[in-house]
């Protein structure tokens, strides 16, 4: 199974590929390197199909949601210092950063693909002026942070 990261806004959330460095805007698909490549995608929680909104977890409050694969995101009990890793929590650091300036509050979850729903582990509220570095955003599976200014 798929572990991912879920966030959740009041506010509308950035959606697309984060962090990805190619070798130039002619050719979006070559990387020099394996850390050039290395990028979070967040997709939002609108089916264009049905023109609707869904809910990636029960345990939101919010409207606007996005979804990202955590592969490079290290649970809480599998810390090991990658340039990947570090690469994509700085990358998630950048992004919850951007959207604490417009929303003041996120809910922030992880879970393996199709576990979104099951008993939480843990829930804390955090504030933003606390987390000090990327590595303060790694959390446990089924751990679930309301995040706030």
């Amino acid at each position: 199974m798929t572990q991912y990261i879920y966030l959740a806004s009041p506010m509308k959330l950035p959606k697309g590929s984060f962090g990805s460095n190619p070798v130039s805007s002619y050719q979006p698909n070559i990387f020099r390197t394996e850390l050039d490549f290395t990028h979070l995608y967040f997709e939002n929680n609108y089916d264009s199909e049905i023109k609707c909104r869904f809910s990636y977890s029960s345990h939101f409050s919010y409207k606007y949601q996005v979804a990202a694969c955590a592969n490079q995101i290290p649970l809480k009990n599998q810390i090991r210092g990658t340039t990947e890793k570090e690469k994509c929590l700085t990358i998630l650091y950048a992004y919850i950063d951007e959207v604490m300036q417009n929303s003041q509050a996120v809910e922030y979850f992880t879970s393996l693909n199709g576990e979104e729903n099951l008993a939480l582990f843990r829930k804390r509220s955090i504030h933003w002026p606390d987390i000090k570095s990327p590595y303060d955003l790694v959390l446990e599976d089924r751990e679930f942070w309301e995040i706030f200014l």
